[in-house]
């Protein structure tokens, strides 16, 4: 557990600085009213506006009735499950799929366990979490990109 620095109210430094309201900088800045009253119900009402204004504007289209004996050659999940997608489609045992698609989350469980001597929130600092999140990243991106391609330019995206 680290240590909590508390301001000292009778430095008359901070006093002053108190007193012309600039002390949030220095204890935090309190949820209520400002948060709780202000921020929230703007936010809120955005993200409520936002998607009305996206369903107005452009709404789901019906297209035509699913054929269940005919199923397209190229199907694809949403865009999110690319990568997912990608992994089962690339492996050959569909068990080692599920299985590496379980591994995946129980492995990034540990990644603080592994730095938990490191007690930095600066990613700079942490470098095994950072590392491995940029991987992981980089590895996802190309993974959601392959799984656009035909099953033989999939992992190469192509290129080579």
């Amino acid at each position: 557990m680290g240590t909590l620095k508390k301001p000292n109210l009778a430095d008359p430094e901070l006093r002053a600085k108190l007193a012309k309201g600039m002390g949030h900088n220095y204890y935090g800045e309190p949820a209520w009213p400002n948060d709780l009253l202000y921020i929230f119900p703007v936010v809120i009402m955005g993200t409520i506006a936002l998607c009305t204004g996206l369903a107005v504007l452009d709404p789901a289209m019906v297209g035509e009735p699913a054929n269940p004996f005919a199923t397209p050659l190229e199907i694809l999940p949403e865009w999110y499950l690319w990568p997912v997608f990608q992994i089962l489609r690339i492996l050959p045992s569909k068990l080692l799929g599920i299985a590496s698609m379980t591994a995946i989350p129980l492995a990034l469980t540990l990644i603080p366990f592994i730095e938990n001597v490191n007690k930095f929130q600066n990613p700079f600092r942490r470098p095994v979490a950072t590392t491995v999140f940029l991987f992981g990243t980089v590895v996802t991106i190309w993974l959601g990109i392959g799984a656009t391609f035909p099953i033989d330019k999939s992992l190469t995206l192509g290129l080579f």
